[in-house]
């Protein structure tokens, strides 16, 4: 099984205080314990350097495909995932561990 975001948006007052990271991490770490989660997807715009930075550099989101054309305007789309572990228990539980972490110092 797995998540999927279909879409994060903040108020463009209220960027740049770590609100996406938090609320990404929160789902992240419910999709994984509540629903049993291996990893997480996403799509984000080639174009969207912002949020690319932050799945990416900031949560360790990998690129996984591109999806040609996805948007409505013909755009393309990075097709991103994080993975939880390495697929054996402990390494999903020391995945939970390290996120929960996270999302404790973000809040």
């Amino acid at each position: 099984p797995h998540g999927h975001i279909t879409s994060l948006a903040v108020l463009r007052t209220h960027r740049k205080r770590g609100i996406a990271t938090a609320l990404m991490r929160r789902s992240q770490v419910e999709m994984h314990e509540v629903f049993g989660a291996e990893y997480v997807s996403l799509h984000v715009r080639k174009s969207n350097r912002a949020a690319f930075h932050l799945y990416n550099e900031t949560l360790k989101y990998e690129i996984s495909d591109i999806e040609r054309g996805y948007y409505a305007d013909g755009e393309d789309a990075y097709d991103m995932r994080c993975t939880f572990g390495g697929g054996k228990e402990d390494d999903n539980e020391r995945g939970t561990e390290e996120m929960e972490e996270k999302v404790d110092e973000d809040e």
